[in-house]
Formats: structure tokens, C-alpha cells, sequence
């Protein structure tokens, strides 16, 4: 066997070092109850860092060049914007009181942010701090999505039991869904052909059609050994292929898996406890959970349809984003 000289070694030595790192996706985790973010590289799908953040940090979204983190500081009453080069609060948005969730128009300038407690949608340009416009909306405004193509912005009043449809060119209500009890989470198809919204309360996620803002077919869920009043939707997440779409079912401990094109229910998944919200890594190929009460993150097999890890993070972990 050849065996290399100390010159040729030292040579391959130099190469490797001054080779990039390869960067491993991480997940961004929202402790309401610490004010504080998890960090889980997900090659390792170990928590790797703790950052301090604002009062209550519920919704979290990346920018479109991945470059900044936007994080509702719900009792802080603003949106606090993260460099994350450094992972320091580089600025703190007019967000309106009591910021929940929010949504990021596909230009990456305007931030449509729920104002839980004034019954308002407030929609600031992220890149000059200002607030654009003020938005009536129902009671107890929580969820937020804006479309793929930009046309439309989203939102779900719990206590009116609607969704809200904003034009984003003139910043105006212009209809309303009614949906089933306490609405909390809204997702349009990749397409912006459907949106998926969830009702807590209600049980139920309706799936609406864009273009008639009608609802088009009503989603119920039924696990053996669970008391129905348990199964309550919050997140969900559709695949871009358009195959699935996974729900989180709060009390309940299981994300349903549904067939997307024909709506039917494929399967349940046992999670932590009290399941939140969800977000996929960027090659679709996991799936991550916030699992409230058991202060954790559940790790999806998507191909599989099977959790296989859990990891703790923080309290109360509710929001999620993910960096490649």
C-alpha cells in the first residue's frame, strides 16, 4: 500500500480546513412559558443552544433569505426581530398588543400580524418599523397565512368562529368564512387553490376553495381510546406535492394523517402531549411537533408515517421554524 509523505499529508490537512462547513439545518423552538427559543440541529436532533427572547414568544418565521427570525413577544406587545448570524434581538417591530401569530408576505417587506386582545390585524413594513394599516377583524384573532401568490391575507377570529379574507393591495376586508367553533390555524396548497383551517372547539377543519372563499369539504377525526371533547385541531401542515396534510390535535397527543386529495383520515400518530404547531425540515423528509404540556418536540418520519424521536426543549414549547 502507498502511503502518503508528510508533505502530502500536510497539503490534504490544509484542504480540509480551509473546506466550508457544511451548515446543518437547525429548528427554532418557542418556550412560552421560559421566554426562551430551543435550537435543535437537526443532523443530530440534539438542542445545541438556549436563547433568551421577549415575554411569552409564541409565533416565530423566518425571513426569505433566512437571514432573520421574527418571534411574537406576546406579553412584551411586540415583534422582535433576531439576527440569526449572531442570535441577538437586532430590533423590535410596532406589532399592536398582545402579538400571537403572524404571517410574512412573499415580497418579505409586510408582516400581517393578529392582535388577540384589540380585535385587529396590523400590518407593518419590516424594513422601515412602520405600521401600515390597522385591519377590524372578529374576536380574539389568532391565525394568520398569506397566500402563495400574495393576493390574499388570512385570518381566524376564536370567538367569532370566521375567517377573514384581507386584500392585500388595498389592505381591506372584503369577506368572511364562517367555520366551526374557535378557529385557530390557517394554511393555504402550495397552489393557493385551497385553504386549510382548523377549529379547536369545533373539532373540525374545513378546507376552503380560494376562489369562492365557500368551504368544500369538513374534516372530523375519531381515535380509538380518546374522548372526543379532546380532539382539538390546532396546526397544520400541508406537503407541497399536495399528498398529505398532518394536523396536530391538541389533547388529544396525535397528529392525523390525511390523504390531501381524496381527505381521507390515513392515520394517527401518538406525539407528546398537547401537540401545537408543526413545520417540516426543508427536504419534507421529517416532520416536527410542539408538544406543549410535555415540553417537547416529536420527530416525524414522513416516509414512514412514524415518530421517532423526542427531544426536550423548553415550557410550554409552541412555535416552530426551520433553517437550512
Amino acid at each position: 500500500m502507498k502511503t502518503l509523505s508528510r508533505k502530502a499529508v500536510l497539503g490534504l490537512a490544509c484542504v480540509l480546513m480551509l473546506a466550508p462547513a457544511v451548515q446543518a439545518e437547525v429548528a427554532y423552538v418557542s418556550n412560552e412559558k421560559d421566554d426562551t427559543l430551543s435550537v435543535i440541529d437537526l443532523n443530530s436532533l440534539e438542542v445545541i443552544e438556549t436563547v433568551d427572547v421577549g415575554q411569552r414568544p409564541r409565533g416565530i418565521t423566518l425571513s426569505k433569505d433566512g437571514k432573520k427570525l421574527f418571534i411574537c413577544a406576546s406579553d412584551s406587545d411586540t415583534v422582535q426581530v433576531m439576527d440569526l448570524a449572531s442570535h441577538r434581538i437586532i430590533a423590535n417591530l410596532p406589532s399592536g398588543e398582545d402579538p400571537e401569530q403572524f404571517a410574512l408576505h412573499p415580497n418579505n417587506k409586510l408582516l400581517y400580524i393578529a392582535n388577540e386582545d384589540d380585535a385587529l390585524v396590523t400590518v407593518v413594513d419590516v424594513d422601515n418599523h412602520e405600521v401600515l394599516a390597522q385591519i377590524d377583524v372578529g374576536v380574539e384573532p389568532e391565525g394568520m397565512a398569506v397566500s402563495p401568490d400574495g393576493k390574499w391575507v388570512v385570518n381566524t377570529s376564536e370567538t367569532t368562529s370566521m375567517l377573514h379574507w384581507i386584500d392585500t393591495a388595498t389592505n381591506e376586508l372584503v369577506d368572511n368564512t364562517l367555520v366551526d367553533q374557535r378557529p385557530r390555524h390557517v394554511e393555504f396548497s402550495r397552489d393557493a387553490s385551497t385553504l386549510w383551517a382548523s377549529a379547536e372547539i369545533g373539532g373540525s377543519v374545513a378546507v376552503v376553495d380560494v376562489a369562492t372563499r365557500k368551504i368544500v369539504k369538513k374534516l372530523t377525526f375519531e381515535i380509538r381510546g380518546v374522548h372526543p371533547d379532546k380532539i382539538q385541531p390546532v396546526g397544520v401542515k400541508l406537503t407541497s406535492d399536495g399528498r398529505y396534510a398532518f394536523i396536530a390535535l391538541g389533547p388529544a397527543n396525535h397528529v392525523a394523517v390525511v390523504d390531501a386529495k381524496t381527505f381521507e383520515v390515513l392515520d394517527y400518530l401518538l406525539v407528546g402531549r398537547r401537540v401545537w404547531h408543526l413545520e417540516f425540515n426543508s427536504d419534507e423528509s421529517r416532520l416536527l411537533t410542539t408538544n406543549g404540556v410535555s415540553g417537547d418536540v416529536s420527530v416525524i418520519d414522513v416516509a414512514d408515517l412514524k415518530v421517532i424521536k423526542s427531544i426536550k426543549v423548553g415550557r410550554y414549547p409552541w412555535g416552530l421554524a426551520v433553517k437550512s
